[in-house]
């Protein structure tokens, strides 16, 4: 991962990986394992913060945001981590290159984490944010409302509980609204409910669902994407239990509807996402700083998009996600996931700093602010991390 003119002097020197616990309150699984409203329910969630410094004081920081999964991802990191001892902090693209390949078999996602830490480091070494290092020409990100999955608490239970809430954050200024249906992937209640949030919020606002991969037949996929394109969804997002991964169905799919499709969250590296525009089978890409290789990966991937005339939209809320936005032209959309109505999103609460991915932060512009400090641009309260640490690890030991 080295070679000629590497930087002697900002070689690694000590890789940390917090790992910790905290708890989401007014939350529950649905049938899938996935969190939903449930008054009165407490969940405890995993997550971890790497740290990466060099001998001469650099300090690169990152907590991916994403916890539902994180300690499959921490798994990796901690993998990975000893081979990044002794390596120029600069080297990036050569140790993205390296990384991959030690993990070809694994998708490489432990590689996210590292890669985006490095890119902190080096924003923080040269005093700027990484927009303006990727080159960013934006520094408000247009939002759309990322639903929880629904539940059977009485929260968002029903198509009118989703109505109106969409309409809550439409008045809040959202510029959009996506649906996370029921676990049961039942093709009438989600077709019913797309019908029913377009009526309720009218014409104005972009609505998107996505079904999580739980309808369970192509015949399924059908009806529900048929409403959608009845009801003008912006998109139509991971229908069936594919899992997103087979680009044959979904370009037979378009072919019968005319509601543009979004594909390839779960599709790893970026070779693997040129099938599904080389086959037609989807209109729009989805990368995501977490699961994609890191701010690198994720920007390669919206140049893949870019070059073939495509949109990239990008998967998730975080700083890593806005920093990435901030410098890529053919997007639309910032994810604020996930939320509902009375709960806080159920991310770790661990900046301290103005930071917030919360349903009240957006702005009245509709849009999320992009960090302008250096490197992510937040400061992490340590003295939380801390606290909620159960497993600290460290290179060298």
């Amino acid at each position: 991962m080295t070679g000629p003119g590497t930087h002697a002097a900002s070689r690694i020197d000590r890789v940390e990986l917090h790992e910790f616990t905290y708890q989401v309150d007014g939350f529950g699984r649905d049938p899938h394992g996935a969190l939903c409203c449930k008054p009165g329910g407490v969940e405890k969630v995993s997550a971890f913060c790497l740290v990466i410094t060099t001998a001469d004081g650099l300090r690169g920081e990152y907590c991916p945001m994403h916890s539902g999964k994180n300690p499959a991802i921490a798994s990796q990191v901690a993998a990975l981590a000893p081979r990044l001892i002794g390596q120029d902090a600069f080297a990036r693209e050569g140790i993205w290159h390296a990384l991959r390949w030690s993990q070809r078999h694994l998708g490489a996602i432990g590689l996210s984490a590292i890669d985006v830490c490095l890119w902190d480091l080096a924003g923080k070494a040269v005093g700027q944010p990484i927009a303006r290092m990727l080159g960013g020409f934006r520094s408000r990100l247009p939002t759309y409302a990322s639903t929880t999955h629904a539940d059977r608490n009485g929260v968002l239970s029903s198509k009118e509980a989703f109505g109106d809430f969409a309409v809550q954050c439409r008045d809040l200024g959202y510029v959009g609204f996506k649906i996370h249906g029921w676990g049961e992937g039942d093709p009438r209640e989600e077709a019913a409910n797309v019908l029913h949030v377009r009526r309720a919020v009218g014409d104005g606002m972009a609505l998107m669902i996505d079904p999580a991969c739980t309808l369970r037949s192509f015949a399924d996929a059908l009806h529900v994407g048929r409403a959608c394109e009845e009801a003008g969804y912006f998109w139509y997002e991971d229908p069936f239990q594919d899992m997103g991964t087979a680009p044959t169905a979904h370009r037979r799919l378009r072919e019968l509807i005319r509601v543009p499709l979004l594909l390839t969250e779960h599709v790893r590296t970026l070779e693997a996402k040129v099938a599904w525009i080389t086959e037609g089978a989807t209109d729009f890409l989805r990368a995501d700083p977490e699961y994609d290789g890191g701010i690198t990966g994720t920007m390669k991937t919206a140049h893949l998009a870019e070059a073939f005339g495509l949109d990239l939209e990008l998967h998730g809320a975080g700083p890593a996600q806005r920093h990435a936005m901030a410098a890529i032209r053919n997007t639309n959309f910032y994810e604020l996931s996930l939320v509902a109505p009375g709960v806080r999103n159920p991310i770790p609460d661990i900046f301290a700093c103005g930071y917030a991915d919360e349903i009240g932060a957006v702005g009245a512009d509709g849009c999320f602010p992009v960090p302008d400090g250096p490197g992510l641009g937040v400061t992490y309260d340590w003295e939380k991390i801390t606290r909620m640490t159960t497993q600290r690890r460290s290179w060298p030991a």
